[in-house]
């Protein structure tokens, strides 16, 4: 049975994520850090499929991560090829994106979102191995990438791969998953959790005070700060996650939306960047200033009309990838029931990444507020949409 909570935790992340990219506001990083949260449940759903079917367990993420990925540089690598992209072996990163896929200078900022996806493939691959030395030693396992990150930030290890670096940033988060399905987190007593937790949060928010980055206090802009106040969210937002939440499906239209959201997590979080960055300009065009609260409100509004009309149009390609029947909006009633009021609505079922959500995030949650394109002719994706 699916646990709702986790569900409502998805959901939030998803949409903290697209309302971050739209109003930029850094402030929303510290009240939820989605990404960190978004890893967390992914490496807690991975820590599952590698108990039910072993190293193939691999091979199944990638089969329902990618398709989504496919669909959407079937739209945006031929339009980046006509305007400028040149056309080289490494546009075959859209496929497999190990490493970060060239883009022109629009499509830098419009898929921006892709390093998730980037991380996400090198954390499934190296969970077999992960999960493996967790359950031996689980302490000095999770602690390791925090001590790496701190080694990078402290310069310790110049020049730092992307990989590594983003390894030292979000595999903690991904480990803080498997300690969640493996029940360590739960088995943990309040009396030595909820003082880690503060420690965490403390020294996290001592390093972000003391180190902001140039937006402020964002936590996109200051990784060994994200990391310790991530830590610290998830071993009280999941680390005491309730068994279940029932009262999520009380309310029809709040239940109907977490399922959705859960269902085409990846969907709604590979689209929304490509309209954040094509309203940013129209909105001031059209007189609705991106500063103002209405004209962020309406560009948040649009924002979510627009995905939600790419996710019937394409959203169902996530079921297929995790090969359940296809549905324009998942979560109906269930075919056979009766007319009368014996329906019930389908509980929220995996969406690709991470089994139940994106990657979630997602979102990314998210790094880049979209400003205006520059001008250079080429760039690969910069970690800059988190």
């Amino acid at each position: 049975m699916r646990n709702r909570y986790l569900d409502l935790l998805r959901f939030l992340a998803i949409v903290r994520v697209v309302v971050y990219h739209v109003t930029g506001w850094a402030t929303l990083t510290l009240i939820f850090p989605a990404m960190s949260v978004m890893f967390a449940l992914a490496g807690s759903l991975m820590a599952a499929s590698l108990d039910r079917s072993g190293v193939p367990a691999v091979g199944r993420r990638l089969r329902r991560l990618l398709p989504s990925l496919w669909v959407v540089a079937a739209v945006f690598v031929p339009a980046m090829l006509l305007t400028g992209l040149p056309l080289t072996p490494r546009v075959l990163l859209w496929a497999f994106p190990v490493a970060d896929p060239p883009a022109n200078y629009w499509g830098a900022l419009a898929l921006s979102v892709i390093w998730y996806l980037r991380d996400y493939l090198w954390f499934v691959f190296a969970s077999p191995l992960a999960l493996w030395l967790f359950r031996r030693a689980p302490w000095p396992t999770l602690l390791a990438p925090y001590a790496l990150l701190a080694a990078i930030e402290a310069g310790m290890l110049p020049n730092a791969p992307t990989v590594l670096r983003e390894f030292g940033l979000y595999f903690g988060a991904w480990l803080l998953g498997f300690a969640h399905h493996d029940g360590l987190l739960r088995r943990t007593a309040n009396r030595v959790l909820i003082p880690t937790a503060l420690t965490l949060g403390a020294a996290g928010a001592a390093w972000i005070v003391t180190h902001p980055g140039p937006r402020g206090y964002d936590l996109n802009d200051i990784p060994l700060g994200n990391a310790l106040w991530s830590a610290a969210f998830i071993l009280v937002a999941i680390g005491r996650a309730p068994a279940s939440a029932a009262w999520v499906d009380r309310s029809e239209l709040l239940g109907r939306a977490v399922t959705v959201l859960n269902r085409r997590a990846l969907t709604v979080y590979l689209w929304h960047m490509p309209f954040v960055v094509a309203l940013t300009p129209l909105v001031d065009v059209v007189g609705w200033s991106h500063q103002d609260p209405v004209g962020l409100a309406i560009r948040v509004v649009l924002v979510f009309a627009l995905v939600g009309v790419v996710t019937v149009l394409v959203g169902w390609v996530e079921d297929v990838a995790a090969r359940r029947p296809p549905e324009l909006i998942p979560g109906g009633r269930i075919r056979g029931a009766s007319r009368s009021g014996g329906a019930a609505a389908r509980p929220g079922i995996a969406a690709p990444v991470g089994g139940s959500v994106v990657p979630v995030s997602p979102a990314p949650a998210g790094r880049a507020v979209a400003p205006a394109p520059r001008a250079a002719e080429e760039h690969t994706l910069k970690l800059s949409a988190r």
